[in-house]
This record gives structure tokens, C-alpha cells and sequence, in this order.
């Protein structure tokens, strides 16, 4: 299959998280002016993006894609289907880390195919707070690429910059300077982790021409995936955080952190195994485990053969065992938070999807809803 290069804007997204969101909130400002076509959901293997060539139509003024991959060599095929001209690289975290030996130097190498098979004269956004992207740049491909590069960040110098990060009702509210001048942003998603994700977008759409008006429409109105930090409020400050559909430390980590800042009161994690680690499993989950005590979490739940480890490791640094339990099924699981759908109460469900804690928090929301009056879901 010949390389389709097309002459308007074809925007990548990679990276070990955020890929997803980062990809809507790009399309959802592009659309506020242009007629685009961008991948479905999380659908971003080979065999969509082949799919997705044959979709591309005149009309269409740009391409928002998502490159999955899971193994060096993945992303250089999608870039020899559809090839980029700006990219996203939103992270190198821990998201199958397991398939480059626990290797974030690995890891990165295979995310750059990304910079390397794009257009030579094109543009990369990249993370400027992101330790592990630092490899990218040590990556064999600054012989190819001319382009350039825009950073983003929160906590380091960057082109766009969020500052005066905070949460509110729904989301969270930033400002970034274009054109000289304090723009202000607001997300309907929690969490820090989400305006890194916003910054990316920010970046892409100004760089593409859009101005702070379309910028704020698109980002207000994005299509947030399903089972990503889905927050479910019912009566009486009873709260019910569905995020179930992937997990890897540092986003166990960003999601507890929501935890902490959503709501006042009593804070449950249930919280299952994270898989594609390899060997960096074990202290993986022990880290996990650790940062619910220095979060301050009251209640922990943990499910699957790994997330025992998480138990274990908040015992160990200073958790009553009395609040950490670990369940062998789903039936227990259940009816142990079933005590929780309280008031003032925070439960926060998250696991890799194969886990399939999905099915809980199903099972707790239709729960909450006989319970109390319908919640509204954000």
C-alpha cells in the first residue's frame, strides 16, 4: 500500500496515556471551523488507520489520528499508511512498558518512530514536564527531522504554558498566554493530567491558526471517552468515579489525585491489577500502593492476582489492614463497597480493562441511582 501524503494538516497522537483524549480535544476545536476526519474512539491500530486512509474525502481539511502501538515497529507502520505532518507525543510513561523489558529509554525509542517517519518538515508537541520524553530527542532521528518542535507545560519552561491550574465545578480552569495575552481555559474533566492533554490541543489548534475563542468552544464541548474518570454524583455528596478502562502506575497515580481533590469526606479506591508491565510489575503495584497513604485515602479495595501487591504495600507504609482489604471475586468485592454508598463518600474504581471492573462500577451506579435520584454524569 503506497504512503498517503496529503497536503493539509495530519495530526499523529501517540503516548503512553492521554492519547485518546488529547486526539478529541484536538478534533473537537478543529471542527469548530473545519470539516475533519478523525479516528473513532480508541480504535487506533494498523488495521484502522488502513481503514481511515480510505475514508479521507476532498472536503476533509484535516486528519486527527490516534497511533496505538504495543511494539517497537508499530508506529512506523501507521506512518507508512497516513503520513503525519504534525505530531503528539503526550508522554513516555508506563503504559507496556512490560514489551521494552521495563525500559523507558526503550520504551521512547519506539514511541520517536513517530518524529522519524513523519513529514521531515514538519511539527512535533511534545511534553516539556515529562521526564522520560527527554529520550525522545536522544533518538537517531534529528538527521531526518528539520521540523519544529513546541513544548507544553505546567511545571517547566515551554511555549505554552498552563498556569494557575485549579480545579472547579466539572473541571478544572487554566490560563495560557497567546498572542500576548492570558487566555483563560476551562476542561469539563478532572485532574492535572487532563490540562496537560488541553495544552497539547492548545498547541496544535494555535499553531493551525485558530484563535482563543474557537480554542475555548472546542475544548468545553470535546467527546470525553467512556470509563475515564466518568464521575457520577448522587444526593448527599455520594460520588462514584468510573475509571475502568485502563491503568498503568502513573495513571493510578493521576486518578487518585482526582480522588483527593473531587470532593471532602470519606475517599475509597478500589483499585485492580495493572498488566503489560513485565518485570516492573511487582514494584510498580507497590508504589501504587504506597501513594494511597500519601494520598490520604480512608478505604482501599484491591482486585486481581497483582493488586494484592497494592494492598500489601499500603499496609506496609502505615495503612490499617482493617481499612485495606483485598477480595478473591467480584461478589465480595461488591458487597463490601455496597456499605460505602454513604454520604460524603468518594469511590474511585480503576484497573486495567481486562480486569473488567467496568461490571462494578456498573453494578455500583445502578445501585446508587435506586438509592437516590438520578445523578448527573460528567
Amino acid at each position: 500500500m503506497k504512503t498517503l501524503i496529503l497536503d493539509r494538516p495530519v495530526i499523529a497522537v501517540t503516548g503512553s496515556a492521554g492519547k485518546t483524549t488529547t486526539k478529541e480535544m484536538i478534533a473537537a476545536i478543529l471542527r469548530t471551523r473545519w470539516p475533519i476526519l478523525q479516528s473513532k474512539g480508541n480504535m487506533n491500530f494498523i488495521n484502522h488507520t488502513r481503514r481511515y486512509a480510505q475514508q479521507v474525502l476532498p472536503r476533509h481539511r484535516a486528519l486527527v489520528l490516534e497511533y496505538g502501538m504495543s511494539r517497537p515497529g508499530h508506529i512506523r507502520r501507521h506512518c507508512a499508511i497516513i503520513q503525519p505532518n504534525i505530531s503528539v507525543i503526550t508522554n513516555i510513561g508506563t503504559a507496556h512498558i512490560g514489551w521494552f523489558g521495563g525500559d523507558p529509554r526503550k520504551l521512547a525509542m519506539a514511541k520517536a518512530e513517530l518524529v522519524r517517519y513523519m513529514k521531515p518538515t514538519g511539527t512535533l508537541v511534545i511534553n516539556a514536564d515529562d521526564e522520560n520524553s527527554r529520550w525522545v530527542f536522544q533518538q537517531p532521528f534529528r538527521g531526518r527531522f528539520r521540523g519544529r518542535i513546541i513544548t507544553v507545560g505546567i511545571h517547566q519552561p515551554a511555549d505554552y504554558v498552563g498556569k494557575n491550574v485549579r480545579y472547579a465545578p466539572g473541571g478544572m480552569r487554566f490560563t495560557v498566554r497567546l498572542n500576548g495575552t492570558d487566555e483563560p481555559f476551562y476542561i469539563p474533566s478532572y485532574g492535572e493530567h487532563q490540562v496537560y492533554n488541553a495544552l497539547a490541543a492548545i498547541a496544535v489548534a494555535h499553531h493551525l491558526g485558530f484563535g482563543a475563542r474557537h480554542i475555548r468552544a472546542g475544548l468545553r464541548g470535546y467527546l470525553k471517552p467512556r470509563r475515564r474518570l466518568t464521575v457520577y454524583r448522587f444526593a448527599q455528596g455520594l460520588t462514584i468515579i468510573d475509571d475502568s478502562f485502563s491503568a498503568n502506575p502513573n495513571a493510578v497515580k493521576a486518578a487518585i489525585d482526582v480522588l483527593s481533590h473531587v470532593r471532602q469526606g470519606t475517599k475509597v479506591a478500589v483499585l485492580g491489577s495493572m498488566l503489560s508491565l513485565g518485570n516492573y510489575a511487582r514494584r510498580a503495584h507497590q508504589e501504587v500502593g504506597r501513594y494511597t497513604v500519601r494520598q490520604k485515602v480512608d478505604f482501599l479495595y484491591t482486585y486481581g492476582q497483582l493488586g494484592r501487591i497494592i494492598r500489601d504495600a499500603a499496609v506496609a507504609a502505615g495503612m490499617p489492614a482493617t481499612r485495606a482489604r483485598h477480595c478473591a471475586d467480584m461478589d465480595t468485592l461488591l458487597a463490601r463497597l455496597r456499605r460505602h454508598l454513604q454520604p460524603n463518600t468518594t469511590i474511585l474504581i480503576k484497573a486495567s480493562h481486562a480486569i473488567r471492573l467496568h461490571r462494578l462500577a456498573d453494578s455500583l451506579v445502578a445501585e446508587a441511582r435506586r438509592r437516590r435520584p438520578a445523578p448527573a454524569r460528567r
